[in-house]
């Protein structure tokens, strides 16, 4: 059996080990929340360095260079006044796709600047995709035609861009 001197001894072994665990888990805290607010602080650089106009930035300037109306551009890509009236009244609306491809076509847009319009949007046009060449192949040779357009679609058995084909 242990003696009062030898649980004495363990009691203030055990209180200073504690104690320094304590004190080095609080270091490792205040470490840790150092570390969290440096690295919160190059996140924030980070994203303010990189950030690009969003696609609402992007195609209202695209529409503002055109001179065109919003209502001759949404007729034009085949969009209804309501939804083309919420991209323009939520600068936060994630817009689809086609409707972004759609709206390219209709500002007649270059392939750069399409590339442009597409990646504020999360969007890109890919190389392997025969829908997305085929847009590419429009946007380089200048094909801007709803019809055009849709017909090559519908001629590799895909669906038209602009609404249904008569």
């Amino acid at each position: 059996m242990l003696n009062k001197k030898q649980l004495i001894e363990m009691q203030e072994y055990v209180e200073i080990r504690l104690s320094i665990l304590a004190f080095s888990s609080m270091e490792k805290c205040e470490e840790s929340n150092i570390l969290e607010s440096v690295q919160n602080i190059e996140i924030e650089d980070f994203i303010k360095n990189k950030r690009k106009p969003t696609f609402y930035q992007t195609l209202f300037s695209y529409i503002d260079k055109t001179g065109v109306t919003d209502s001759e551009i949404y007729k034009k890509a085949g969009i209804d006044r309501r939804h083309f009236s919420k991209i323009r009244s939520n600068p936060d609306y994630r817009i689809g796709k086609n409707t972004a491809i759609a709206l390219a076509i209709a500002l007649e847009l270059s392939e750069k600047e399409t590339d442009k319009l597409l990646s504020s949007a999360g969007y890109s046009l890919s190389d392997s995709e025969t829908f997305d060449l085929i847009i590419k192949f429009c946007l380089e040779k200048k094909i801007y035609n709803s019809d055009d357009v849709n017909q090559a679609l519908v001629y590799f058995s895909l669906k038209p861009l602009f609404g249904v084909l008569i």
